[in-house]
């Protein structure tokens, strides 16, 4: 569903922010992206869904390059960044329903939608609240609706857990192992390692813009817990 081969970007006077990096995830895959601030996650995961430009190698999503076919490329996907900039000026369901227009999701199927996951994160009673009174937490939960709701194939999450609370986060991860179960695909950083331990089926760590290692979770840590094998291979490259 997402392949990565042999991408590298730079910046300028700043060398390379990602240096020659290949994987791939498949259907069903929670694939766990892992590294320190300024390890390149960012940069890979905006190449990804096509913000930043990149010099070498290639980035298919269902097949389809993200540099000759972006618009068909982006229908297959949603993005959620780890700081989403929302629209202030607008209430929680203006929104949704525009994101709604742009996907052109029917009337009928983005209201299912929209109560189905405004329900399970408990802001239904907030969708004609003004963006710009919400939470943190809340902008957040309305990010992950509105990626959710033209039913993408493949999720790219930055840091998704960041501001949301024990239960919140808790739903989130029953929402990714469900999406997965039905035929999709998730790519997401992130620094909470018993996270990423626990839901993800294979994983990659990444330092200095270069993959230290990659594959399957249980076969890459072992008998050791991810946070010490992270720790061990920052601590030895």
């Amino acid at each position: 569903m997402l392949s990565i081969k042999n991408l590298s970007k730079s910046y300028k006077n700043n060398g390379k922010a990602i240096d020659n990096i290949s994987f791939e995830i498949k259907e069903g895959d929670i694939f766990g992206f892992i590294g320190h601030n300024g390890a390149g996650k960012t940069t890979t995961i905006k190449c990804i869904v096509g913000i930043h430009d990149f010099e070498e190698g290639e980035i298919l999503v269902n097949s389809k390059s993200i540099k000759k076919k972006p618009i068909e490329c982006k229908k297959d996907m949603a993005y959620i960044p780890d700081n989403p900039d929302l629209y202030d000026s607008l209430t929680a369901i203006q929104y949704l329903n525009f994101i709604a227009n742009i996907f052109n999701v029917n009337k009928k199927e983005r209201e299912d939608l929209i109560h189905y996951y405004a329900d399970r994160f408990e802001i239904k009673d907030s969708l004609g609240d003004m963006i710009s009174s919400y939470s943190h937490g809340m902008k957040q939960k309305l990010a992950i609706i509105s990626a959710l709701i033209h039913s993408p194939k493949i999720l790219i999450l930055d840091e998704p857990f960041v501001g949301l609370d024990p239960k919140a986060a808790f739903t989130l991860k029953e929402i990714m192992n469900e999406f997965c179960s039905k035929g999709g695909a998730i790519f997401f950083s992130t620094h909470v390692l018993d996270v990423a331990e626990k839901i993800c089926n294979k994983i990659a760590i990444i330092k200095g813009g270069k993959l230290i290692t990659t594959g399957n979770t249980d076969d890459v840590k072992g008998n050791k817990s991810l946070e010490s094998l992270f720790m061990e291979l920052i601590e030895n490259e």
